[in-house]
């Protein structure tokens, strides 16, 4: 288990504007994974938490959590950032609410598990990027089942069992993403 993470503690470029960019790019990508959802009520099914992940497993913890933030600040400012192109304060505060600002836990604990952990095995990756995912569903169930009519066994029926597949093939998918970003960038630098 190797405790080297290199992309994860540092950015090409190192900069301020290469942090800013990254930053943004990263909002953005959160929020276009937001973008291809299915409609589900009450709580979409989007690739927004294979956009946090890859985000977590590419930067440093504090770095993961900005990411989001920033693209929670977008999306309450008007930016269509939210599933189904949702946007505005008001989601903040409704019944998926507790998934959004979940979503800046679970960019920091995926990126602070690949410090730890390293990136060289897919065995830790998949655990880095799975528990945080799984961890995700906690906030956003507790939420929901406060902000709706639902009971909390009807929150998770609801607003997490229909999402645990998906987890495993989105936190796959990720890592598939960040290893090739992680050998494009070792290509560029070396």
């Amino acid at each position: 288990m190797s405790r080297t993470s290199g992309a994860t503690r540092s950015l090409p470029g190192q900069g301020a504007i290469a942090t800013i960019g990254f930053v943004l790019g990263g909002a953005f990508l959160v929020g276009l994974g937001a973008q291809i959802d299915v409609p589900m009520y009450p709580v979409p099914m989007s690739l927004q938490t294979l956009a946090v992940s890859l985000v977590g497993l590419l930067c440093a913890p504090l770095l993961a959590a900005s990411v989001l933030l920033v693209y929670l600040a977008l999306g309450a400012a008007g930016l269509p950032f939210f599933a189904g192109g949702g946007s505005g304060i008001a989601a903040l505060y409704g019944p998926t609410a507790g998934y959004l600002w979940g979503f800046v836990g679970m960019a920091w604990l995926t990126a602070w598990l690949v410090q730890r952990w390293g990136r060289d095995g897919f065995g830790w990756l998949f655990l880095a990027v799975y528990l945080p995912s799984l961890a995700l569903l906690v906030p956003g169930v507790i939420w929901l089942a406060a902000r709706t009519p639902l009971t909390l066994g009807e929150a998770v029926m609801t607003g997490a069992v229909p999402f645990l597949v998906g987890k495993v093939v989105k936190t796959t998918l990720a890592i598939l993403g960040a290893r090739a970003i992680w050998s494009w960038l070792g290509r560029r630098q070396g």
